[in-house]
């Protein structure tokens, strides 16, 4: 992430019953169907008892140190302080220059500083998808990402940009570092080798849902290709393949989590994506969601019907495929124009629709982008993306949505039967909220911010909740 002036821009039992409700939920591994939806359905994600997953979330991560001091700037408050928000997923930054400083040669120290973060998610009940970032492809032009060992430029230019760094990536030697890691041999093996390591190290790890293998990917413009026209062959083209031995690789070491694939980030602008099919059995489109305006400090513009445009377009790429959609970033730049407490309102309404959760840029304790200010506080309408939601529904979910007017969240689902998990659970935000559930389910709150709704078999069970 992220840009400045561009963009391409989820009472009645025991106390040993009550404790394996509460405990954290397992690692996703399947996908289930939406209901109503007929042929074009975009799929939910599942867990391994067959619950629809929804996540919800901020991306975590340190771009300011690398080497020994990489990785300093995350500390276990941010997960607790999320958790404690109701947030439930993390997309948590690395970096390849970091993890293989010289070819061949993987940094133990930073795999255990991975480890650390997530032994501070699975605590704090956070899934964590481990994101391989990359920003201007990495630290030959002064950013982080592919290390420069692995960047070729075959000589071409490269003039940077302090003011609009995001432009960068359309310098002649950033664009032909990509052609390069997507085409030599060599530089595939050792990008397939590096996810390979992550993998193995972390397949086993309780808070790791999956991978995304790599941030906001770019590549080269051909003379006379206008930007949609160039991105929809650099995904078809030079992506996808990549993707898919990526995939090959994680497979490997590791069968189950998933992989979570972006298209460029020219999706932004409402312009379908050029991906093809990843031979995988668990994909996860993971789009971002940005509007160039907006990323450059400006104030939403309801006319333009940006959020509809965006929806349509990148809502093919799952119907097609059938694969569910988690949204890997969003959140504008300047949240306290006039216009930002109706964009969250309907961006909230829209991601709802059609994707299983998200991640916002950034959680972090400061401005510009951060979700809190120095005390842990939202910053303006920040507040408005922490909502009651379903975690996890123990059947088919017929119908959820949240009205942040009358501060009331209702859903309805068919209880699974008997050999599927009965235990739905919900994320509440701070606040004084009343739960009540019909049709044969009962309502248990064991742990703040957290309910559990218990239903019998084959039901069709209502929960609301109430802001008092």
């Amino acid at each position: 992430m992220s840009r400045t002036t561009h963009a391409w821009r989820t009472t009645l039992v025991t106390g040993a019953l009550a404790a394996a409700l509460i405990a954290p939920t397992v690692p996703a591994v399947a996908a289930v169907e939406r209901p109503e939806g007929g042929g074009d359905a975009i799929p939910a994600l599942a867990d391994e008892r067959g619950r629809v997953l929804t996540l919800r979330g901020w991306n975590v991560g340190d771009k300011a140190h690398s080497g020994d001091a990489a990785l300093s700037g995350v500390t276990e408050k941010h997960f607790r302080d999320m958790r404690a928000k109701g947030f439930n997923f993390a997309r948590v930054l690395v970096f390849w220059d970091d993890l293989e400083p010289r070819p061949g040669q993987y940094s133990q120290s930073y795999l255990r500083k991975i480890e650390r973060i997530l032994d501070w998610a699975e605590k704090h009940d956070v899934k964590v998808l481990i994101d391989a970032h990359q920003d201007v492809f990495g630290p030959a032009f002064g950013h982080r990402g592919v290390p420069a060992w692995a960047t070729r430029t075959d000589g071409l230019p490269f003039t940077p940009h302090p003011d609009d760094w995001f432009s960068e990536y359309f310098e002649p030697a950033v664009q032909r570092a990509f052609t390069h890691l997507y085409e030599d041999e060599d530089l595939r093996r050792a990008q397939a080798r590096m996810w390979r390591v992550l993998a193995d190290r972390f397949e086993d790890h309780p808070a790791v849902l999956g991978y995304d293998p790599i941030n906001e990917p770019m590549g080269e413009l051909r003379e006379g290709e206008d930007l949609a026209t160039a991105a929809r062959r650099i995904e078809r083209e030079q992506i996808t393949p990549m993707y898919n031995r990526v995939a090959d690789a994680i497979r490997s070491v590791d069968k189950d989590n998933w992989i979570f694939v972006e298209p460029t980030p020219i999706v932004g602008e409402g312009v379908p994506t050029g991906l093809g099919r990843i031979d995988d059995p668990k994909i996860v489109y993971a789009p971002h969601f940005y509007n160039g305006a907006m990323e450059a400090g400006g104030d939403y513009d309801p006319g333009a019907r940006w959020i509809e445009n965006y929806e349509q377009a990148v809502t093919l790429y799952p119907k097609e495929y059938k694969v569910p959609v988690v949204v890997g970033e969003w959140g504008p730049l300047n949240n306290s124009q006039p216009n930002m407490n109706r964009f969250y309102r309907e961006a909230m309404a829209s991601l709802g629709r059609y994707s299983s959760g998200w991640a916002g840029w950034e959680w972090c304790y400061g401005g510009g982008y951060c979700a809190v200010d120095g005390t842990g506080a939202f910053r303006t309408n920040k507040e408005l993306t922490a909502e009651p939601y379903a975690e996890a529904v123990a059947g088919t979910v017929r119908s959820a949505a949240y009205d942040p007017g009358a501060g009331v969240y209702r859903l309805s689902y068919d209880s699974a039967g008997r050999r599927g998990s009965r235990v739905t659970e919900l994320a509440l935000p701070p606040g004084d909220w009343r739960v009540t559930a019909r049709g044969g389910a009962l309502v248990l709150r064991p742990t703040p911010g957290r309910t559990l709704v218990l239903a019998v078999p084959g039901a069709r069970v209502t929960v609301t909740v109430t802001r008092r």
